[in-house]
């Protein structure tokens, strides 16, 4: 019987390197937080949800095994069609979707990943990493989320605040190196529309998308000083320096968002 072919898989930073496919499946180390987030998976299943990989168990090596999810993820040099206003849409309605089939999920006695600021949990099991590269596209339309290693605890909002902050981009224009330079406070606006946010986490939105900023932050400064090499990498590359000019500009430009979110 032929050997299993392995194709590696770009990973994301605290998996780079370790995630294959393997026909049609994908391979990944197991987590502390695994058990709850295979519970996870496997409630959205029950609950028909198709915009995540299902669980297939575990294999010889002992890594977790996934349904693989044909499509395109958005990494650099980002595709044309993946900047569009449409594709922003379907990333916050994907986003919507997912918070709908999650909603009734109640786990009791596991154990998370990273936990999000207690102001943003409201007993809602978010993705809490919706990044451009954990987004799967079909055609052009965003219909997948993968990657839940960080989901928990959390909130629609912190969600949203994840996913346009990372999506619109939230950052200072010098630090946009795309065509959605200069477009970040309309794609903002854009995406709370698409998501269908409601007025209160709207005026919520700003500060939540500063504090996670902070968050997503403090967490890749701790996987460089605890040695991790991708997260090492990152932050001594460049990331400690842009993360103080985003902190700066949040507070330069909160008036601004708050206005562009509510006109």
């Amino acid at each position: 019987m032929p050997a299993e072919v392995e194709t590696q898989l770009l990973g994301g930073t605290a998996n780079r390197g370790l995630v294959v496919r393997v026909g049609d499946t994908v391979r990944r180390p197991l987590r502390p937080s695994s058990l709850a987030t295979h519970a996870l998976l496997e409630h959205l299943e029950r609950v028909g949800f198709e915009g995540a990989p299902r669980l297939l168990g575990i294999d010889s090596q002992g890594r977790e095994v996934l349904s693989y999810l044909p499509g395109e993820t958005v990494t650099t040099p980002y595709p044309g069609w993946s900047m569009t206003d449409e594709a922003l849409d379907s990333v916050a309605q994907l986003l919507r979707a997912y918070h709908e089939a999650v909603a009734d999920f109640r786990p009791v006695g596991l154990r998370w990943a990273e936990p999000v600021p207690p102001e943003y949990v409201t007993g809602l099991i978010s993705h809490n990493d919706p990044n451009l590269d954990n987004v799967v596209f079909r055609d052009g339309v965003a219909v997948a989320l993968i990657d839940f290693d960080l989901a928990g605890p959390g909130s629609p909002l912190w969600d949203v605040a994840t996913a346009v902050r990372l999506w619109a981009p939230l950052r200072p224009d010098a630090d946009i190196h795309d065509v959605r330079r200069g477009r970040s406070f309309t794609r903002l606006r854009g995406f709370a529309d698409a998501y269908g946010l409601t007025e209160a986490d709207r005026l919520r939105l700003v500060d939540a998308a500063a504090d996670n900023h902070v968050w997503c932050m403090a967490y890749v400064r701790h996987g460089a000083e605890s040695g991790h090499p991708w997260f090492h990498e990152r932050w001594t590359t460049g990331e400690s320096e842009l993360t103080d000019r985003t902190n700066t500009w949040f507070k330069q430009s909160a008036n601004a968002l708050h206005q562009a979110l509510l006109d």
